[in-house]
């Protein structure tokens, strides 16, 4: 986890994320630097949209709570749609984790 922290505070700082950055933050902290993980990091890095990602969570976090807001008060929801809703979130949670792998 400390890896992706390091990337998300240079993503937010607008600073590269590349291997000498995710390092420099690492050892600043007394993280022992493992080349391969940081390595692999920033290769699947370069290739998402980290603005995107955080948008599609923290969408999918609001979402639920969003939906109950919006129903009416005297209608229960049903097990369907609770079963639909609770799908809907581990499929955007599973996006999630496969970026922070």
């Amino acid at each position: 986890m400390m890896y992706i922290y390091a990337a998300l505070l240079l993503h937010s700082a607008s600073k590269p994320i590349d291997v000498d950055n995710i390092k420099k933050i690492l050892t600043a902290t007394g993280v022992a630097v493992d080349e391969a993980r940081v390595k692999a990091l920033t290769a699947v890095l370069s290739e998402v949209k980290i603005d995107d990602v955080l948008k599609q969570a923290s969408s999918a976090a609001f979402a639920p709570a969003a939906a109950a807001a919006a129903a009416a008060p005297s209608a229960a929801p049903s097990a369907e749609s609770k079963k639909t809703e609770e799908k809907k979130e581990e499929e955007a949670l599973a996006g999630l984790g496969a970026l922070f792998g």
